[in-house]
C-alpha cells in the first residue's frame, strides 16, 4: 500500500481496516493497535473510532472515561513489561493525523 498522506488516518484506514493493524484492543468505542510505522521500540497508539479532531474537542464523559481506561490499562501492561512508559497526544502543527490519538510508548527513539 502506497504511503498514506491524507488527514485522518485512523478513519480512512486504521479503524475500517483498509491496512492491517495489529489490534492490542478492541470494543465498541475504542481501538488501540500497534503503530504501523513506530518511532519507539514499543509503539501503541488508542484512538476513539468515532471522529473527534484533538483531545480539544472531546466533549462525552463517557467516552473520555472509556478512552482513558484503555490508556491506562495498556501504559500498565507496558510499565510492567519495560518498566517504563510514556503517554502522549499531540495538539495543532503537531498533529499529524486529525483524530484524537494517544501514544503510548517505550524504549529509545528509534528516529
Amino acid at each position: 500500500m502506497e504511503q498514506y498522506t491524507g488527514n485522518d488516518f485512523y478513519c480512512d484506514i486504521a479503524i475500517p481496516r483498509r491496512q492491517p493493524v495489529e489490534v492490542v484492543h478492541e470494543d465498541e468505542h475504542v481501538l488501540a493497535f500497534e503503530h504501523t510505522r513506530p518511532h519507539w521500540p514499543e509503539h501503541i497508539v488508542v484512538v476513539p473510532k468515532t471522529h473527534i479532531a484533538s483531545l480539544l474537542e472531546l466533549t462525552d464523559g463517557d467516552l473520555t472515561l472509556k478512552l482513558l481506561a484503555v490508556v491506562r490499562q495498556i501504559s500498565d501492561e507496558l510499565l510492567r513489561r519495560t518498566g517504563a512508559a510514556a503517554v502522549t497526544t499531540n495538539l495543532g502543527a503537531y498533529q499529524d493525523s486529525k483524530h484524537l490519538h494517544f501514544h503510548i510508548h517505550s524504549g529509545r527513539a528509534l528516529r
